[in-house]
């Protein structure tokens, strides 16, 4: 339904302990965990280009946009993501995804300054509970698409996204090349998305990564498919 490309993403990742990730994700999901611990990751990036498929590239519009997500298991075991917010800079992409998509987005003033291997990023929620993120950030050298079976895969190369509608529990594919990763150095970091969302604190110092670049497609909804052997 969506081409998108996206640029300057930086991935910070907490662990958590399970039991209080647990009542934020809908019953149908599973915890998708990692040495015992779910994962909670935050995502401030831009949108250069977001276009519904078959529209003219000259309606594409660009936006800032940071999302909050954590690791699920669908009824059937396939591994995705599960939103708790996601903020941005365009009106009318966050109409259009709440509208279409169901997913929890939020309108939020937001900027980005991009000084050599330097990111100065910020976002304050417009309406809701405040949610705000402030977040410098230094890019180092690249380390490459991660490998299958390591951290780096699990927590970054997730291509499903689910979403709870009244309808049932609801999946989306989303479709890009392995991210090319590079090292990533935070400067300063200040946030209330978590708290926004009903998350704690982290106890954990983040381990961060960053992406210079991916171009996506991402598909329309669909059910999710009931457990092996259910109805």
């Amino acid at each position: 339904m969506i081409r998108q490309r996206w640029r300057d993403l930086l991935f910070v990742h907490w662990p958590m302990p399970a039991e209080q990730v647990r009542p934020l994700v809908p019953p149908a999901l599973a915890l998708d965990r990692l040495d015992g611990r779910a994962w909670i990751t935050l995502i401030p990036f831009l949108i250069v280009e977001s276009q519904p498929a078959g529209l003219p590239r000259a309606l594409a519009s660009a936006f800032l946009e940071t999302n909050l997500r954590t690791y699920v298991r669908g009824p059937d075991g396939e591994p995705g993501i599960y939103f708790f917010s996601l903020e941005a800079a365009s009106a009318p992409a966050v109409a259009a995804a709440r509208l279409f998509y169901g997913l929890p987005y939020f309108l939020a003033a937001m900027s980005c300054r991009v000084d050599g291997d330097r990111v100065v990023y910020t976002s304050r929620r417009r309406l809701g509970p405040r949610a705000d993120l402030a977040v410098t950030w230094s890019v180092g050298e690249p380390t490459g698409p991660p490998a299958p079976g390591t951290r780096e895969h699990f927590l970054v190369e997730r291509y499903l996204l689910y979403v709870a509608r009244r309808s049932g529990l609801r999946r989306a594919r989303v479709r890009h090349a392995p991210y090319p990763l590079q090292r990533a150095s935070i400067e300063a970091l200040a946030e209330s998305l978590l708290a926004a969302a009903g998350l704690p604190a982290p106890a954990d110092p983040p381990l961060c990564h960053y992406s210079p670049a991916v171009d996506v497609e991402i598909l329309g909804l669909e059910s999710a498919p009931a457990r092996p052997g259910g109805s």
